[in-house]
């Protein structure tokens, strides 16, 4: 269906003209009547279906942005999706003025978010034990909320945010509308549903990865030789960016460590680390700084990570649909992509699963001799710096690209992408000109103040 179907305001179908959004993809043309008839409705669709956008425009087509209250509250199971929501959302909302999104967050900063509530805000968008912790303390009111969404519920059970949700939930008023979106539908689901929704439009969506754009693989290997047989998968590969999946922190943080040892250059992200430090990690991989990220199924779904051309699964997923989330971070909107699955003996039967309940063809390769690791890895393409300032000191983008590029130092063909947060920033600069953009910085001045700056080298 064409958006032009819909009955949208013409503000936000011509900033979905703008965005160049012309067709609505499946979950979009399915959902979107029931949402904007005001019924509640459970959607089944995975990660990179358009379910954001679906809701989305669903929310700001309610939305009556002179009655200043909270109207809309959506909730994620992590930090990385409710920033990706609400910066989507911003997106669709931009010829809608003076329109005030905020996210609610664990890992940020309490402060700034108090403040922030006291001067109000149309739509939040958070993670569940934030948005009760703010509840709870009476700086968070709900109980003009005309709209809740639940995003990947099924992954906020899992987190064990049941008890949660339903405290939220009870502060809501019956009344509302509510939308819930999942990648699977356990029991959990039907249950938590059932309690808070009313007479909801079930909508089941296909997979959004088809099996010609995402080429599986499986190469067996014995236990003890798996790091061998992963070096020389991505020798072989040598692909411009990758994802490997583990099942645990600690194998994420080993893995990591040793593809450092071998010149690979790879980051860690796992649940220990602190926001910093995974804001971080991400920023590297999205700006091509780092070829690897070495990850647990926390990175599987919501975050925004395009164009990924390999994913590893270190260890094959103990259930499908993890399987199905870690494989779909490739091969996305149009492009072809690399997935490989190692796997020992011992694990076959993983692979019999796969086959009889996805009908994934078990397509098994024979690891290459020593001789694939003689040749390095090639680096990076980008290099990061980070400046000690950022969104509350005012800082754009626009600053940064004229401190570099005004005086001949760089060009902007030279820069790449910019990630501006609270207290810092990363830009991220071409290799070869990385420690001149560096000095250009040190030296000049940003809006007119000399700030720090320093090269991320691991």
């Amino acid at each position: 269906m064409s958006f032009s179907e819909f009955d949208l305001k013409p503000e936000l179908l011509k900033n979905l003209t703008d965005l160049g959004f012309a067709e609505a993809t499946p979950v979009q043309s399915q959902s979107l009547p029931s949402v904007l008839d005001g019924k509640d409705v459970i959607a089944k669709a995975k990660t990179g279906s358009g379910k954001t956008v679906a809701f989305g425009l669903g929310i700001l087509q309610k939305l009556n942005v002179k009655q200043f209250h909270i109207q809309t509250l959506v909730l994620c199971p992590t930090r990385e999706l409710a920033d990706q929501v609400a910066k989507e959302l911003r997106k669709l909302a931009r010829q809608i003025h003076n329109i005030k999104i905020l996210t609610l967050c664990g890992g940020s900063p309490m402060g700034p978010q108090i403040g922030s509530l006291e001067h109000g805000a149309h739509i939040i968008v958070g993670t569940p034990g934030r948005v009760d912790d703010h509840r709870k303390k009476g700086r968070l009111k709900l109980d003009r909320v005309s709209m809740l969404v639940l995003d990947e519920a099924d992954r906020m059970l899992d987190m064990g945010f049941r008890d949660t949700l339903e405290h939220i939930i009870d502060d809501i008023p019956s009344s509302r509308q509510t939308l819930l979106f999942s990648a699977t539908f356990p029991n959990q689901i039907d249950d938590l549903s059932k309690g808070v929704m009313q007479a909801p439009v079930l909508i089941e969506v296909a997979e959004t990865h088809s099996n010609t754009s995402i080429k599986q693989s499986f190469y067996k290997t014995e236990a003890e030789e798996r790091f061998t047989a992963l070096l020389k998968v991505l020798h072989l590969k040598r692909a411009e960016s990758c994802i490997i999946f583990c099942h645990t922190k600690k194998d994420v943080q080993d893995i990591a460590d040793k593809l450092g040892e071998n010149e690979v250059s790879a980051i860690p992200l796992h649940g220990d680390m602190d926001q910093r430090d995974r804001d971080r990690s991400l920023v590297r991989f999205a700006n091509k700084s780092a070829s690897v990220l070495v990850a647990t199924d926390v990175a599987a779904r919501g975050l925004d990570i395009e164009a990924v051309a390999l994913v590893v699964n270190y260890q094959i997923a103990k259930d499908l649909d993890v399987h199905t989330h870690r494989v779909g971070r490739t091969g996305r909107k149009g492009n072809f992509g690399d997935a490989i699955s190692l796997f020992t003996k011992a694990e076959y039967f993983k692979l019999e699963k796969l086959n009889a309940e996805q009908g994934i063809e078990l397509d098994e390769c024979t690891l290459p001799d020593d001789s694939v690791l003689a040749n390095a890895l090639a680096a990076p393409a980008m290099h990061t710096i980070q400046i000690e300032g950022g969104k509350k000191h005012k800082i754009r983008p626009g600053d940064l690209l004229g401190a570099l590029t005004s005086d001949g130092t760089l060009t902007s063909d030279e820069v790449g992408k910019i990630n501006i947060f609270p207290l810092s920033t990363f830009v991220a600069v071409k290799r070869s000109v990385a420690k001149k953009a560096l000095s250009r910085l040190q030296t000049g001045k940003v809006k007119g103040r000399q700030l720090k700056a320093r090269l991320i080298r691991r």
